[in-house]
């Protein structure tokens, strides 16, 4: 048992140098919180993607060697599949270096109000205990398995925020209002609900396309912000409205299609630019990156643009969930 102890511990102090090296824990106190919370209490059995399927590790395996598997798994830099349903993924416990790089862009205060979109495992939500407090902490899920198992691990880790089972595109009205959005599911476009349910100046974190846009609320019915340089890949949102559909490309080249930035504008303006002509924009403004992107939200209508909210290139956002 003692060896086992000694292995975690090990195991979970080199995850948090992993994180450190990479500049993501630049702020103590976040780097405090990973340190703090254990990464395997959350994920007690998890899948990995196999040829023809999944191959499920667990903590409570009877084989020593598939145990280890599972602890170094558990505490590996990469995100892991945590639940399935008829064979495709429904929750997952994302990568904590991205973890790390959301928190410290969230830029919270000592006594914000966050609420989480999409409860995961529970860890994230951890984190945001360890550095506010429970009582500043709600976390939606859409799923009651989802919330039950994530609030078992939470308690296992010594930490009771709000779990919520409920439509996370309308966010958490009975616990309104928040300082801090952050949702770890990507969606469509932005829950006008959401808006609702922050004070003004209050800052919303969210995986959309293939990138993290991050809006400042200036009431609640407008919020404007732009994309961080980051990739970021998350399970889409349920609930509120389905996700944006994937763009036909037949005909473009291979080297674009392959090109990360190029598929980020492409799912992006999915529906509402020819992917013919998003080739040629994105060719013609140098390749742009992520950054130069942004999304403006109003009470009837809210747009992505590239460089400036009333510049040339803007394209709608699909209907928002909720």
């Amino acid at each position: 048992m003692g060896a086992h102890l000694d292995a975690q511990e090990a195991a979970h102090a080199a995850l948090v140098r992993e994180i450190a090296a990479t500049g993501a824990l630049s702020d103590e106190a976040w780097r405090a919180a990973f340190e703090a919370v254990p990464r395997h209490l959350f994920v007690p059995y998890y899948y990995i993607g196999r040829q023809g399927g999944y191959e499920r590790l667990w903590a409570e395996d009877p084989d020593p060697e598939q145990r280890a598997r599972w602890l170094t798994g558990a505490y590996a830099d990469t995100p892991v599949a945590t639940r399935l349903r008829d064979g495709e993924l429904v929750s997952s416990s994302s990568q904590p270096s991205l973890m790390a790089r959301m928190l410290a862009e969230l830029e919270v205060r000592d006594g914000d109000a966050v609420l989480e979109i999409g409860a995961g495992s529970g860890y994230n939500a951890a984190l945001l205990c360890h550095r506010l407090g429970d009582d500043l902490v709600t976390t939606v899920d859409l799923d009651p398995e989802i919330t039950e198992s994530a609030r078992r691990h939470l308690a296992a880790a010594g930490y009771h925020p709000a779990v919520v089972t409920g439509d996370g595109s309308r966010g958490c009205p009975s616990r309104a209002p928040f300082d801090r959005i952050i949702a770890t599911c990507t969606i469509p476009a932005v829950p006008h609900a959401w808006l609702g349910q922050c004070r003004p100046g209050a800052r919303i974190l969210a995986p959309l396309s293939t990138g993290l846009i991050a809006l400042r609320v200036r009431d609640a019915a407008s919020a404007e912000g732009r994309f961080l340089h980051t990739s970021a890949y998350f399970v889409p949102l349920r609930g509120g409205a389905a996700g944006t559909v994937p763009p036909y490309v037949g005909g473009l080249p291979r080297q674009a299609l392959e090109n990360e930035l190029f598929r980020f504008l492409l799912t992006l303006t999915a529906g509402t630019l020819d992917p013919h002509e998003a080739l040629s924009l994105w060719r013609r403004e140098n390749r742009p990156g992520r950054e130069r992107f942004g999304v403006t939200v109003t009470a009837t209508s809210q747009w992505a643009w590239l460089d400036d909210p009333q510049g040339p290139y803007a394209w709608p956002l699909g209907p928002p969930a909720g």
